[in-house]
């Protein structure tokens, strides 16, 4: 019984260091906004953004992955339960850069002024 408490308490210090490694390299790039990715485009977005989002997604997959022991069970639950999220995050994501660059462009070119 003592093992499994040991292994358990090894798995969580693994999940919260990788956990932590990648908050960093988020908060380290935040701060120190490498100009090689804040001023290189892709899709009308700066590098450095496309990277907090793909980091993002990797820990919120990383979150299910260890925290709801999906890794233990067969591939075809973990992608009936991964597959819809990934899918539903990344519409989220298009569907807010859209929306955000049709708004950012209607105050840039028209007569409404920026009152926030």
């Amino acid at each position: 019984m003592a093992h499994s408490h040991e292994s358990n308490t090894k798995r969580i210090w693994q999940v919260f260091g990788l956990l932590s490694i990648i908050t960093i390299v988020e908060v380290a790039f935040g701060i120190v906004k490498p100009a090689f990715l804040h001023d290189s485009h892709l899709f009308q977005m700066n590098l450095l953004n496309w990277l907090f989002i793909i980091l993002t997604i990797v820990k919120a997959y990383y979150i299910m992955w260890a925290f709801m022991h999906l890794e233990g069970e067969k591939a075809s639950l973990r992608w009936s339960i991964v597959a819809p999220l990934v899918f539903l995050i990344i519409y989220l994501v298009f569907i807010l850069l859209i929306e955000g660059n049709y708004i950012f462009d209607v105050f840039r070119d028209s007569h409404y002024k920026w009152i926030f």
